[in-house]
C-alpha cells in the first residue's frame, strides 16, 4: 500500500490573492543541506514565485532555514532554484505569461511516497480589492448558513 504525499509547506496567501487557473507539479534542483531542511519543514514559501529565464524555470525569494549540522557545508537561505519541468510545458508557460500577463506561484511544497520533493505552481492571474472583499463576503454567508443549518439539525 502506497503512503500518500506529505505536504511539508503551503501557501495561504495564494487563494485570497490570486485567482488560480491551472496547476504544476514541478521538481526541485536542490543540495542535501537544503534537502534536509526541508525534511524538517523549514521551508517559507510567503513572497516566492518563478519565473522563467533562458528557457528554465527558477524559484525566487523562496527561504529554506539553515540546517544546523551542515556546519560550512550548509546552503545559502535565500537564493534562485532551479525547478525541473518538461521542455513543452516550459514554453507553453513561458507564453502564457508573456501573452496574457499572469504569474507562476507555488502553493505547496510536497514529499512523494518515493521521498521525491516536488513543487506544486499555480498559473495566477491577481485579484482585484473588490474582488477579495466580495470573496470573504461569501465565504462568511457560506460559514453563517452551515451554522444554521447545523442549528436546526440538532
Amino acid at each position: 500500500m502506497k503512503s500518500p504525499a506529505r505536504t511539508v509547506a503551503v501557501n495561504k496567501h495564494v487563494s485570497h490573492d490570486y485567482e488560480i487557473l491551472e496547476r504544476f507539479e514541478a521538481g526541485l534542483a536542490l543540495q542535501g543541506s537544503e534537502v534536509k531542511s526541508i525534511r524538517d519543514g523549514r521551508i517559507s514559501l510567503k513572497e516566492s514565485y518563478a519565473e522563467v529565464k533562458n528557457g528554465e524555470v527558477f524559484l525566487v525569494k523562496c527561504h529554506v532555514s539553515p540546517y544546523e549540522a551542515a556546519n560550512i557545508f550548509n546552503h545559502e537561505p535565500v537564493r534562485d532554484r532551479k525547478l525541473l519541468l518538461h521542455r513543452r510545458e516550459i514554453k507553453r508557460l513561458d507564453g502564457k505569461i508573456r501573452e496574457r500577463g499572469l504569474t507562476l506561484v507555488p502553493v505547496r511544497v510536497l514529499i512523494t511516497d518515493r521521498g521525491k520533493i516536488k513543487l506544486e505552481l499555480a498559473l495566477v492571474r491577481g485579484k482585484r480589492e473588490y474582488e477579495k472583499r466580495e470573496a470573504i463576503k461569501k465565504r462568511d454567508t457560506d460559514r453563517e448558513m452551515r451554522a444554521e443549518i447545523k442549528k436546526r439539525w440538532r
